[in-house]
């Protein structure tokens, strides 16, 4: 078993299609509501994909971030912005305070594409008025570059530790929560902020997507994001941000914080083998090594959050992998692919996930994986179709999967 310190969750922060609170989107995960919808936020009359999980009713201005004003940051900015003020409100942790050393504490927030709405401006603005005489925005750079959602994190709450954003496409936000527990567990930091942010649902990005037919085009918003489902034929985009707050247990003890759960591990691998079609290999090595380093025997398994995309293939060779991992177990685990209902966050989706896992094993239920139809006969295990599950275990698994080979798993423990 690798030693170090023990890492706990003490808040949790989320903007998602089915709510942009922690609590909300709980909620409405278990009742299986659907984020996804016709597209509002442009006009996708020349694009063949119109619905999407959009982001609804977020009003950055009522957050009172006042550190970071509103037209200094690109949305994805926003978001993680807001998911990390109610995780660090959630945990009960004074940023401003002199209780802490504020080297001690980190700020991982990925995102896999970064400030998608500023490039999509800057391109209009230089088409239509030609690129030597546009007047480019002054903050074009800072809103655009990727590592500014966990940068303005830093700078809102005053951590002035290890500050990064992974950058690995849909694995983003899971490779954040990974780094920054063994950053805690090893001692170099004491508390971090981490997960994924994304802000993708504009023009842009769905035609971008949509041209690499990554994405579902039937435009039906109930039959078109089925994980697992033989009739899936592509995902769609969602957003949002999702994070963790992440303590030493120590450290939580003594400030009395509310443990929600804990992480116990952290594996990370790569297909090398083709930018979008996954082997297996790099999540089956990422799954297993969970057993060989963390003393945890694989019946004591007892929930998957799955990546899940609703893609042919990705769905297939995560099934796969899960079959190789655990044999015969691998029949006895709830699975949930809750992209059934908020679509796919990108970079986002991994800190997303890692929130529904751990109130999966907090409240012993696993989320309900939606509008689940059509068996596919080589996909034949639990995916908690439909209807949430009563779980009894203390340990699952939340995975991701992403564009370049990255396969990432996530252990958490149920805190007692």
């Amino acid at each position: 078993m690798k030693k170090g310190r023990r890492v706990v969750i003490t808040g949790m922060g989320a903007v998602t299609a089915v709510g942009n609170n922690v609590k909300e989107f709980w909620k409405n995960i278990l009742e299986g509501k659907n984020g996804i919808d016709y597209i509002t936020k442009f006009n996708p009359e020349f694009s063949k994909v119109k619905i999407a999980a959009e982001v609804k009713n977020f009003n950055y201005d009522s957050y009172s971030i006042d550190a970071i004003r509103k037209n200094r940051v690109d949305l994805f900015s926003q978001y993680s912005l807001v998911a990390s003020k109610e995780a660090l409100k959630e945990a009960n942790f004074n940023w401003q305070s002199n209780d802490s050393d504020p080297f001690r504490r980190g700020v991982l927030i990925g995102s896999g594409i970064g400030g998608l709405t500023v490039i999509q401006s800057a391109a209009q603005d230089g088409r239509h008025l030609g690129h030597n005489t546009v007047k480019m925005q002054p903050l074009f750079i800072p809103k655009v570059i990727s590592n500014m959602g966990a940068a303005n994190v830093s700078i809102a709450f005053n951590f002035k530790g290890h500050v990064v954003s992974p950058i690995s496409a849909c694995s983003s936000g899971s490779h954040a929560i990974g780094d920054a527990y063994r950053l805690i567990k090893d001692d170099y930091l004491d508390v971090a902020i981490a997960g994924g942010t994304e802000s993708s649902v504009i023009d842009f990005g769905i035609c971008s997507f949509s041209a690499l037919t990554a994405l579902n085009s039937s435009n039906d918003i109930n039959r078109s994001s089925i994980p697992f489902d033989k009739e899936r034929k592509g995902f769609v985009m969602g957003e949002g941000a999702g994070v963790l707050m992440m303590e030493d247990l120590e450290s939580a003890q003594r400030r009395n914080a509310t443990i929600l759960g804990e992480i116990v591990g952290y594996e990370s691998f790569s297909d090398a083998h083709h930018i979008t079609a996954p082997t297996g290999e790099g999540i089956i090595h990422a799954m297993n090594s969970l057993f060989l380093n963390y003393n945890l025997q694989k019946h004591e398994v007892g929930h998957i959050n799955a990546h899940g995309t609703s893609t042919i293939l990705n769905d297939k060779t995560e099934t796969e992998a899960i079959k190789s991992t655990f044999n015969e177990h691998a029949y006895k685990i709830s699975i949930s692919g809750i992209k059934s209902m908020i679509g796919h966050c990108l970079g986002a989706a991994g800190g997303i996930e890692a929130i529904a896992t751990v109130l999966a094993l907090r409240d012993q239920v696993a989320p309900p994986t939606i509008n689940y139809r059509v068996k596919d006969p080589e996909l034949d295990l639990d995916y908690t179709t439909n209807e949430k599950k009563a779980l009894n275990t203390k340990y699952a698994i939340s995975n991701s999967l992403a564009f370049g080979g990255h396969s990432v798993s996530l252990l958490f423990k149920k805190w007692d």
